[in-house]
């Protein structure tokens, strides 16, 4: 049975934890780790990016990233998922998402991870918005192939 950890974490995110989770199964051979950061951005009229800020749908958040997870396994074998986003202020340099996964082989990990960030970004109801330094607020529409 595939084990998972689905987690929103208003702070730090524990990455070294995360990797742990998924590492240790034997039969899992391919292990793949994608890590979100916030990038250092300068808005021409704007100045430079300050934070992040996310805000989700908690409860309904979790639900749709444990079904992720579910289908990771069904689709890609996945034995080990973890999915941890951030919620609040993330500033840059900061880890945003962590989302690590253990398949058999390595194709099918890079391919559940893959698929699961941007499942992730389309389909959950976590939202971001960019905080600049002369104080402008935008929200950001979720971008697939970032």
């Amino acid at each position: 049975m595939a084990q998972t950890w689905i987690d929103l974490v208003r702070g730090p995110i524990g990455t070294a934890a995360v990797r742990e989770f998924v590492g240790g199964d034997s039969a899992l051979g391919g292990i793949v780790v994608f890590e979100g950061v916030t990038r250092s951005e300068n808005d021409p009229q704007h100045g430079a990016l300050r934070r992040l800020e996310y805000e989700a749908y908690e409860s309904m958040a979790r639900r749709q990233l444990e079904q992720l997870a579910v289908e990771a396994a069904d689709r890609f074998g996945a034995g080990r998922t973890a999915i941890v986003h951030r919620l609040g202020p993330v500033q840059p340099g900061e880890t945003s998402v962590i989302i690590a996964v253990a398949c058999g082989h390595r194709a099918e990990a890079f391919d559940a991870c893959r698929w699961l960030i941007d499942a992730l970004k389309k389909d959950v109801p976590i939202w971001k918005k960019d905080v600049f330094e002369d104080g402008t607020v935008r929200w950001v529409e979720p971008q697939i192939a970032d």
